[in-house]
């Protein structure tokens, strides 16, 4: 027989995709004062491995990751998407998003990024939003999976997600990684 028990927390990732650097200066303060404090992860990369959110937010558009500088529960991911929408919804002109905020959490074992469409390999977890398996770590390394979107699967950002992990085991507090290229 199996014993429940509450797994140990996770650190939050927050991915922001955008086309001008003055939206994104106006939505971190935003999440900072809904998930608390966090500290930029990386360097401003570009977001050019899918054309998805052209349409809706031009371009050239860029990705900078975002890591909560506190653990966060697991069972979070869900509110802290719905409260993401929220920020984008209040940062949007004309009905479109100006600033795309995608949570996800990174835990010992695996990144989950949060999303609101369904599909075969997702896991509801209430309020419209299910988890996206998105990277396994496996083998000292974050492994991609058949469905892990290309960006992700790079080494670029498994290589941050590494440094990201380094520190969460290591209960690193104010640490910034730098890693990402």
């Amino acid at each position: 027989m199996s014993r429940r028990s509450v797994p140990s927390p996770a650190r939050l990732v927050v991915s922001a995709i955008y086309r001008d650097e003055r939206r994104l200066e106006e939505a971190i303060p935003l999440v900072v004062a809904d998930v608390g404090p966090v500290t930029g992860a990386g360097e401003r990369l570009p977001f050019d491995r899918t054309d998805y959110y052209e349409g809706e937010m031009g371009t050239p558009l860029f990705r900078r990751f975002f890591v909560g500088e506190r653990p966060v529960g697991r069972d979070a991911l869900a509110r802290i998407k719905v409260r993401m929408e929220a920020i984008e919804e209040k940062l949007s002109e004309g009905g479109r998003r100006t600033v795309n905020l995608d949570p996800g959490i990174l835990t010992a074992e695996n990144f989950i990024l949060a999303t609101g469409k369904n599909y075969t390999h997702r896991v509801y977890l209430g309020e419209g939003v299910f988890a996206d398996l998105t990277l396994e770590y496996r083998d000292g390394e974050f492994r991609p999976l058949p469905w892990t979107y290309p960006d992700y699967a790079s080494e670029g950002i498994r290589s941050l997600l590494r440094g990201v992990r380094r520190d969460h085991l290591s209960g690193a507090a104010g640490w910034r990684v730098t890693a990402c290229g």
